[in-house]
C-alpha cells in the first residue's frame, strides 16, 4: 500500500498565538484524513501557545529565516535542487532576476533561497505531492520558487495585510501561476478577481472559530454601571483602538461610569498606552497583553460589550473578518465594530451588532452607550448574532468546504 500524498503548508511562522484560525485548520484537515508537513518560514517568538496546537500530528521544519549564518548551506541546497531539476531551477532563476530587476531587494534573494531549502534539502522523498502558502506575500513567494524548482503545483491562502498591501502586478502573477486560491472574506474575492488575468479559481472559506468553545457559561448578566466593556486586538494602526479609545474619553466626559479591558499586543503598544493616560482613562481601563484563549473566554464572559473600531490603514492595510468578533458573537456579548473590508459579512447592522464608519468617534461612543444600556436592543442581536455564528461561521463545516476545495484539486483523502 503506498503512502498517503501530503499536503506541504507553508507559513510565516509556526506556532503563531495571533493565528490560531490556522492551527485550527490543520488540525481540522487531519481530523479528516489529510497528511500534512508544516514548512515554517520562522520559529515561533511567544513562550506559549494555544493547547489545539497539541492535537496537530503534522512534521515540522523550519526554514532559516536570515541568509546571515546560513548561507553556505542554501547555497547547497540551491545546487542539489539544480542538480534534481536543471529546467525548474533555471525557471525559478529567471523568476527571481525579474524579482530582483523589480524591486532591487534582497528578500527576493532570501524567498529564492528559502525555496531552495525546500526544493533541494526538505521536499524531496517526503510525499508531498502540493504546496499551499498561507498568506499571499512572502509565504507565497517562498512556496513560487519551491513550486518552480520541484514542478510542484502551488496555492495560497490569501488573508488581509497580504492582499491589500501587496502590489497588484505581484499579487496578480502569483494569482496566474497558482494552480488555485482560497480567502476569507467576500471583500477579497472580489479584490482578487479584478487582478484575475488567468481566470484562476478563487474560493471563499470564512475561517470561523469552534463555536462550542465560546458558549457562554455564566448565567445572562443585565448589564448596569459599571459597564464592562472589552477589545482584543494586535495594538496597529488598522485596528482603530485610538477611535475607541477617544469615544470612552467621550463617555467618560458624559458621565457614564463603565471599565474597559483592553488585550493585545503589538508594534503600537507604546502609542496606545500614552493615549490611555493622556485621556485620563487610566483608572478605568486595564492592558492585559497577550492572553491565552483561555484567559480570554473569561473575559468574554466578563464583558458586557465588545468594540473594534477597524480602518484602512495609511498603507492601506485591513482587516478581513477579525475572529475576535466572531468568538465575542458565540459568547453572546454583543459587538460593535465598523464598515470596512469583510466585517459587514458578519456584523449586520442593526441585526447581530452594530456598524459605524470608521473613526466615527461620536457614532462610535453612541453604539457602545446603546448596547450597553439599551436591554430589548441586546435582547435582538445576541440571539440572532449566536445564531449567524452558528449557520455561517462554523469552522468544523467550513474546513470541509476547505478540504473540498483541495479535493477538487486531486489533494487528499477520497480525491
Amino acid at each position: 500500500m503506498s503512502a498517503p500524498a501530503v499536503l506541504g503548508m507553508v507559513l510565516k511562522g509556526y506556532p503563531r498565538i495571533s493565528e490560531t484560525f490556522i492551527s485550527n485548520e490543520i488540525r481540522l484537515l487531519e481530523a479528516q484524513g489529510f497528511t500534512i508537513r508544516i514548512l515554517s518560514m520562522r520559529k515561533p517568538r511567544e513562550n506559549f501557545t494555544h493547547a489545539a496546537v497539541k492535537d496537530i500530528r503534522a512534521k515540522v521544519d523550519y526554514l532559516p529565516e536570515e541568509l546571515s549564518g546560513h548561507l553556505a548551506g542554501l547555497l547547497a541546497d540551491a545546487a542539489r535542487a539544480a542538480w534534481l531539476n536543471p529546467a525548474g531551477f533555471l525557471r525559478a532563476l529567471l523568476h527571481l532576476a525579474r524579482r530582483l530587476a523589480k524591486t532591487r531587494k534582497v528578500t527576493s534573494l532570501k524567498h529564492f533561497l528559502q525555496g531552495a531549502r525546500l526544493a533541494g534539502r526538505i521536499l524531496p522523498n517526503s510525499g508531498v505531492t502540493h504546496l499551499h502558502a498561507h498568506f499571499a506575500h512572502s509565504p507565497a513567494s517562498v512556496t513560487w520558487f519551491a513550486s518552480l524548482m520541484t514542478g510542484l503545483p502551488f496555492s495560497f491562502t490569501a488573508h488581509a495585510k497580504d492582499v491589500w498591501t501587496q502590489d497588484q502586478q505581484s499579487l496578480a502573477e502569483k494569482l496566474a501561476a497558482a494552480r488555485f486560491v482560497v480567502t476569507c472574506t467576500e471583500a477579497n474575492r472580489r479584490y482578487l478577481e479584478s487582478l484575475n488575468r488567468n481566470h484562476t479559481p478563487v474560493t471563499t472559506v470564512y475561517h470561523g472559530i469552534d463555536w462550542r468553545q465560546f458558549s457562554p457559561k455564566a448565567e445572562a448578566r443585565t448589564p448596569k454601571p459599571p459597564y464592562r466593556i472589552l477589545s482584543v486586538a494586535r495594538l496597529t494602526a488598522k485596528k482603530g483602538l485610538d477611535t475607541v479609545l477617544r469615544a470612552l474619553a467621550q463617555l467618560k466626559e458624559q458621565g457614564v461610569d463603565f471599565e474597559y479591558v483592553l488585550v493585545g499586543d503589538g508594534e503600537e503598544r507604546a502609542q496606545h498606552l500614552e493615549l490611555i493616560e493622556r485621556l485620563g482613562l487610566t483608572p478605568v481601563s486595564r492592558w492585559l497583553g497577550t492572553q491565552t484563549h483561555e484567559e480570554v473566554v473569561k473575559l468574554y464572559d466578563w464583558a458586557d460589550v465588545f468594540v473594534l473600531g477597524c480602518r484602512v490603514a495609511a498603507n492601506g492595510d485591513r482587516d478581513g473578518i477579525p475572529n475576535v468578533l466572531a468568538e465575542a458573537m458565540a459568547m453572546g456579548v454583543p459587538v460593535v465594530a465598523t464598515m470596512i473590508s469583510g466585517i459587514p459579512e458578519l456584523v449586520e447592522d442593526g441585526r447581530t451588532g452594530l456598524l459605524v464608519e470608521p473613526d466615527d468617534i461620536d457614532g462610535l461612543a453612541r453604539a457602545i452607550l446603546r448596547l450597553a444600556s439599551d436591554h430589548e436592543l441586546r435582547s435582538r442581536l445576541i440571539p440572532a448574532a449566536q445564531a449567524k455564528i452558528r449557520a455561517d461561521f462554523d469552522n468544523r463545516v467550513l474546513t470541509q468546504r476547505l478540504a473540498e476545495v483541495y479535493r477538487a484539486q486531486g489533494l487528499g483523502p477520497g480525491r
